[in-house]
Order: structure tokens, then sequence, then C-alpha cells
């Protein structure tokens, strides 16, 4: 969990969710299937003040050596990230979250296969994953590359048949 997402909501409708001005961001459209290590929108907050940032879905800590990590780190659980070396840092002081409208979770099938499930929010267009961001320094390049994760939690009721781990879901759109 989380490795497949959909955020379909339109410019308006993140900034009346999430009380941030998107602008003039020709990134926001309806995406049916966000994969890993694409480029995602997520709400920060910096000195009381939100925006619309973008993030390269997989967390590179900033002291890794190269950018491979963040394939591994797209999800956090939210039990340990004051605890592990490449979340406890970004758990401190930089939250975010990414707007979404539902995701994909596999359930494994008797035949060996994976059946895919659709879980959303029956009364919301778009509602918010928590997350956590990092600015990470390429050094062969030198540019400066921002990544985040998605927090994910035990499975409630509904999700537990199909899968053990579901995002934390943002329903006040605090940070």
């Amino acid at each position: 969990m989380c490795g497949r997402f959909v955020s379909k909501a339109k410019k308006e409708g993140i900034e009346k969710e999430f009380k941030v001005k998107v602008g003039d961001r020709n990134l926001i459209s309806p995406r049916y299937n966000t994969a890993l290590m694409q480029l995602i929108a997520a709400v920060t907050e910096v000195e009381n003040l939100r925006e619309v940032s973008f993030f390269k879905w997989g967390l590179i800590p900033k002291w890794a050596k190269d950018d491979s990590i963040g394939s591994k780190l797209i999800n956090a659980h939210a039990e340990t990230l004051s605890e592990k070396p490449s979340f406890r840092e970004a758990f401190r002081s930089r939250r975010c979250i990414v707007p979404a409208s539902g995701f994909y979770e596999w359930q494994k099938a008797t035949k060996g296969g994976k059946q895919p499930f659709y879980f959303y929010l029956k009364e919301k267009e778009v509602f918010g994953f928590a997350g956590l961001w990092e600015e990470w320094l390429d050094k062969e390049t030198g540019e400066a590359v921002e990544t985040c994760t998605i927090i994910t939690t035990e499975a409630n009721k509904v999700l537990k048949p199909v899968h053990d781990r579901m995002p934390v879901i943002s329903q006040t759109g605090r940070l």
C-alpha cells in the first residue's frame, strides 16, 4: 500500500478543500493511475503559508548516495516515522497533504494473480493522504530534487479483507 492512486479533482476543488491557492499551475489535471516516481501535487505549509508544491513520489532522504532508494520509499509506516532514519527528519518538519480522489489495492487471488480494488470516499471528490517531503541534492548534477512519501497505517475493517495497510487520510486538511 499505497502503490497507485487517483487524483481527479480540479484546481478549484483542491483550493477549497485545503484552503490553498493553486495559482496557474498547469500540472493540476486529472490522473487516474498515478504511479511511483511520478510528479505529484502536495500541499505544504511553511511559516503558516500554504502552497501547492510538486514532488517526485518516492522519498529520497538527504543522506542518500543516489536516487535509487526513492522507489522503495513511496510509503512510510505511521507507527515508526519518528524512529526510521529515512523519515525521522521529515516527520519533524516537512509534512504535506497529497490530494487524492481514491486509491487502488490488490488482493491476492487463489490462482496466483491479483485482483485490483478501488477505494474512495463517497461524500468527497478530493481528500488528502498524509505525507512527508524531503529535498535531496544530486551530487552529480548539483540539482535539488524534491520528493515525498505517503504515510500508511493498519487497514480499517473495509480494507482489511483486501490489504493490511492503507493511507492515512486527512479529513481535516491539517498538516
